[in-house]
């Protein structure tokens, strides 16, 4: 989440700037067993993300996986608001620089309209939306893969039998971590002063088949006694990274996993509700531009709408970016 970035490095399109970072979680310590065999489960609350993480320390990841259905956004004419859903290696612990990531996002224009995208990421570098077309109620599966010094990022819409997959050169990587999240995507202006953006109510995103590898090969689930799982609440009193506080009288709203399954590979984040703070409520943006049409990945689709988020630029004054930023 370096300065004026999204999309493109130091890219200051009308677009905004999109960033997905590691963010300061709040950890209140081991709350017991999960429903998944031998797994003990942290428990965190962070102001943008919700979902689990697995970690252990001297544990390296090289590739994470899972599956979800695009949620069906509710939106209503009045504020704009964002959410993503994604998986990811590293940019868990609270002094990461690095975080690998490919997901989809669901947002709500001021207009009442729901968009519907897929994006893929290497912080510290900038976001990229892909043309891969991803609808509400789609199948999605979502791959990041490390070897070396390169990254595999594979995003398949499974209903539209397409696919999008790029691999990229990290000049910086962080592997201890692994992740499944839906987040609250955040914006900031040139001068780096950032807040969380009102969450939209997607309802309820379930992930399965949710696996991760190690550098020594081990195959386990979110659960596996292999690594410790986190289980992270999407929480407006959840530990901000460096000064990520917005201004009163914004719209916030939290999400919350469920336990794992008894397999522990699945879960669900549900949308909890919204309440405003005191103060006035912030503009909402408009709508983002239209995606152009293209082929992408094995196959290809038609471009999707651009990003609804992609307009918030406008909350704050100068070149503002959007970001997703990580915990």
């Amino acid at each position: 989440m370096i300065l004026v970035r999204r999309r493109a490095d130091r890219d200051r399109s009308a677009r905004g700037h999109r960033v997905r970072l590691a963010v300061t979680l709040a950890l209140c310590g081991l709350t017991g067993l999960v429903l998944a065999p031998a797994a003990l489960a942290d428990s965190s609350q962070s102001s943008n993300w919700a979902g689990y993480a697995v970690h252990r320390s001297g544990t390296e990841f090289t590739k994470v996986v899972g599956t979800w259905t695009q949620p069906q956004a509710s939106c209503t004419a009045g504020e704009a608001t964002y959410s993503s859903m994604w998986v990811g290696i590293g940019g868990f612990s609270t002094s990461s620089q690095a975080l690998e990531q490919i997901g989809t996002e669901l947002d709500c224009t001021a207009s009442g309209r729901a968009v519907s995208s897929a994006w893929y990421e290497l912080v510290p570098a900038a976001s990229r939306t892909t043309k891969l077309r991803v609808d509400p109620g789609d199948r999605v599966r979502a791959t990041v893969s490390i070897a070396g010094d390169d990254v595999r990022l594979t995003i398949s819409d499974l209903t539209r039998h397409r696919s999008f997959t790029k691999v990229l050169r990290a000049t910086v990587l962080d592997s201890t971590s692994a992740e499944w999240i839906v987040e609250a995507p955040s914006v900031c202006n040139e001068n780096n002063v950032c807040r969380t953006l009102p969450l939209a109510d997607f309802g309820s995103a379930a992930f399965t088949s949710a696996s991760t590898v190690t550098t020594a090969g081990y195959r386990g689930t979110i659960a596996d006694r292999h690594w410790t799982t986190t289980k992270i609440v999407l929480d407006e009193t959840g530990r901000r990274f460096v000064g990520f506080g917005g201004p009163a009288g914004q719209t916030f709203a939290g999400a919350t996993p469920s336990a794992l399954t008894s397999d522990g590979s699945a879960f669900a984040v549900t949308y909890d509700g919204a309440t405003t703070t005191s103060g006035t409520t912030a503009a909402s943006g408009t709508t983002g531009s239209t995606g152009s049409s293209g082929t992408t990945g094995s196959g290809g689709s038609g471009g999707s709408g651009g990003s609804g988020a992609q307009a918030a630029a406008s909350l704050y004054s100068g070149a503002a970016r959007i970001v997703d930023i990580g915990r």
